[in-house]
């Protein structure tokens, strides 16, 4: 299989690659973005007060509404192509149950983790679900993983940012969010080589990562996005679901 993957000219190389590197590489691509994100966190050199915090407001911002347009125009659907309506209610009020509980625990514990939880929850489950598209042979899987992407950088940023605010040292964040990265290509694999025959079992994780997002904007990004006399923190949100609209739109 890798022979004939090989032997093809390099303009159709990425058209008719193997599905296995295809996953591979675009795993590895998304899953990039997210110590990238923090690597621009990490090198952020605004002088002016004002204008750095605006500008860290809005970033938030425009995580929250990536990470919305992502339950709109991915989890949900994915998870409602394969279930019925009384189940995608059920597991995404199952997920926004377990992420309270989750929340509740971290809170108790004084760890400052929303941004990070919220990020993974999205990255891992859209991760699986570009995995599964992938072995089921729609051309959507570079759009998808594009998408995804393009969501992973600012919601690298803002974890970054959480982290750092936190306490912890940036090297040691950065080497965590190393790590991190190494999740995308594992679980688009997984979702590749397990559920690509198992959908039910795909769209429960999606619907699950969804009320789990759902809550955690509610409860913890959105409130950190709001910035009193200021508008570009909300405008921010919009351009977010915009790009979600816009990979959901080129996707469809």
């Amino acid at each position: 299989m890798f022979t004939q993957c090989s032997q093809l000219p390099l303009s159709k190389l990425f058209s008719y690659a193997c599905p296995m590197f295809q996953v591979i590489l675009l795993g590895t691509l998304v899953s990039a973005m997210i110590p990238l994100g923090g690597v621009i966190a990490a090198n952020e050199n605004i002088q002016r007060d004002w204008l750095r915090t605006e500008l860290r407001h809005s970033v938030v911002a425009f995580g929250g509404g990536a990470l919305l347009s992502a339950v709109a125009f991915v989890l949900i659907p994915q998870g409602d192509e394969a279930l019925n309506t009384f189940a995608v209610i059920g597991w995404i009020a199952a997920g926004a149950i377990a992420m309270a509980v989750v929340d509740m625990r971290l809170t108790r514990q004084g760890s400052h983790k929303a941004q990070l939880v919220a990020m993974l929850s999205d990255f891992i489950p859209e991760a699986v679900a570009l995995g599964a598209v992938i072995a089921s042979g729609k051309s959507s899987g570079l759009l998808l993983a594009l998408m995804i992407a393009l969501q992973n950088l600012p919601e690298g940023f803002n974890a970054f940012r959480e982290q750092r605010d936190s306490g912890a040292k940036s090297g040691a964040i950065l080497r965590n969010f190393v790590g991190l990265a190494c999740i995308g290509p594992a679980s688009a694999l997984a979702g590749f080589l397990l559920l690509a025959d198992f959908p039910q079992v795909t769209g429960a994780l999606m619907l699950t990562a969804a009320g789990a997002i759902l809550y955690l904007i509610f409860q913890d990004i959105a409130p950190q996005a709001k910035l009193a006399n200021r508008h570009g923190p909300a405008l921010g949100a919009v351009a977010g679901f915009l790009l979600g609209l816009c990979g959901h739109l080129m996707i469809g």
